[in-house]
């Protein structure tokens, strides 16, 4: 078996004092009365804090060992006990541990001081741990962490390239093979949705189910069970497990990963139904840039326009359009998968959708997007975000893409209150590799 599925018996959270049993906890309290020796010798004697250099950091020092300002920063995300300091971070297994930025300066009143997290790392795995900074926004010197560090970014609250997330698990599937004592410590800012993101995909890469991987970190991570809660990054996570192949088992080596080459479609359309309380959305189309030798991926927009709401009788061609389509893998024959057959798409209206308020925008020319996609709507052409939704053309099933509110990313109440009972974002798409006839 994996040796990072070895759970850590020692680890003892703040929250946990209110708790009466965790469900992935070892043993009860009885447990706890007739291992209590066991438990006390694993934990490292308490060493001497390292001290900041000078008054200024001495300052900051003391406001973070004894204000209340972090853990209001930290919300529901666990905290741990250990070497005397109070530190936003939970160990997922015994060899992955979670956290929020290892601050320094002002940033340290409300984040994890760097120098403190240094101290705990130092002291419990010493030489045996890799730091990997999932922040596009911030960085810090390596040589922080003796160098063992890598820099996997991304931006927050949104999705990796599965590039990404196959060069970060074949790394730290690596590391944590050379050893059996080493640790990988993730991190985004808060720690909690990109690191989320990344650990549940190395505990899928461990073979592990996408729902068990989910409901541990959650466990593990939070107080309230909410851990990885962007629809889109649990999306995600879904397409990693789809391109992993245990070819020689669970437990015999890492998976053959396959990932999905590039696919191309035609976004025609984008619509909203069963919007209330407004008449018109602003809508961006971005699109994730591949740049030489950088492993960060900016999103640019391509695209913009206006959902406005559909009328009856004023929206719309009710004749049938054609398209050539190359279906690839559709058919069993190899004479039908090597010639192209004809595909007859209804670009209708239908009466019910005039049933309920919803909004529209066809492109004029159809808009060309491929790998992954963020599309966002605003109330305002200017600011006033009220979702978005991250997807990657080669999961594409069909030409329909369609979303319910609870598949939408960041939801704010001027969002929620557009959204009828029966709320669904629709984008259609073209057929695969379709030439309009």
């Amino acid at each position: 078996m994996y040796p990072q599925f070895r759970f850590h018996a020692a680890w003892i959270h703040s929250s946990e004092l209110q708790r009466k049993s965790d469900p992935f906890e070892i043993g009860d309290l009885d447990f706890r009365k007739t291992m209590g020796s066991k438990f006390s010798r694993q934990w490292p004697p308490k060493s001497k804090p390292v001290r900041p250099e000078n008054g200024y950091q001495k300052i900051i020092n003391f406001v973070t060992t004894s204000f209340f300002l972090r853990n209001l920063v930290s919300k529901s995300r666990r905290r741990m006990l250990v070497a005397g300091y109070d530190l936003d971070m939970s160990y997922i297994t015994d060899r992955l541990l979670a956290m929020s930025y290892p601050a320094e300066r002002v940033r340290a009143m409300y984040r994890n001081p760097l120098w403190q997290v240094k101290d705990v790392l130092d002291t419990r795995h010493p030489g045996r741990y890799k730091v990997c900074n999932l922040c596009i926004e911030e960085n810090y010197n390596p040589a922080n962490f003796h160098g063992r560090v890598e820099v996997y970014p991304f931006d927050d609250n949104h999705v990796p390239p599965l590039s990404m997330i196959k060069i970060f698990c074949e790394s730290v599937y690596s590391w944590l093979s050379c050893d059996p004592q080493n640790i990988a410590v993730i991190h985004c800012m808060a720690g909690k949705g990109r690191t989320g993101l990344m650990v549940c995909a190395y505990l899928v890469y461990s073979g592990m189910a996408v729902d068990e991987a989910f409901q541990l970190y959650a466990n593990r991570r939070t107080t309230n069970n909410q851990g990885v809660s962007i629809p889109s990054q649990r999306r995600y996570v879904r397409y990693w497990s789809e391109v992993l192949s245990f070819t020689g088992g669970k437990l015999n080596g890492p998976p053959y990963v396959n990932l999905p080459a590039t696919t191309t479609r035609e976004l025609r359309r984008i619509r909203l139904y069963d919007a209330v309380n407004i008449n018109s959305v602003f809508v961006a189309v971005m699109e994730m840039q591949e740049i030489p030798n950088q492993i960060y991926r900016p999103s640019i927009e391509v695209a913009r326009g206006c959902c406005r709401e559909i009328k009856q009788g004023g929206h719309g061609s009710s004749s049938p359009r054609y398209y050539l389509s190359h279906v690839d893998g559709e058919y069993k024959d190899q004479a039908e998968i090597d010639s192209p057959r004809i595909v007859m798409q209804m670009d209708t209206e239908r009466p019910a959708i005039y049933h309920k308020r919803c909004l529209d925008y066809r492109f004029k020319k159809p808009l060309e997007v491929s790998g992954d996609i963020r599309v966002i709507f605003y109330e305002k052409m200017i600011g006033s975000r009220l979702f978005y939704v991250c997807f990657n053309t080669a999961f594409i099933k069909g030409s329909l893409l369609q979303f319910s509110s609870r598949d939408l990313d960041k939801v704010g109440s001027k969002g929620k209150s557009m959204c009828g009972p029966s709320f669904c974002l629709e984008l259609f798409f073209g057929p695969v590799n379709a030439v309009q006839q």
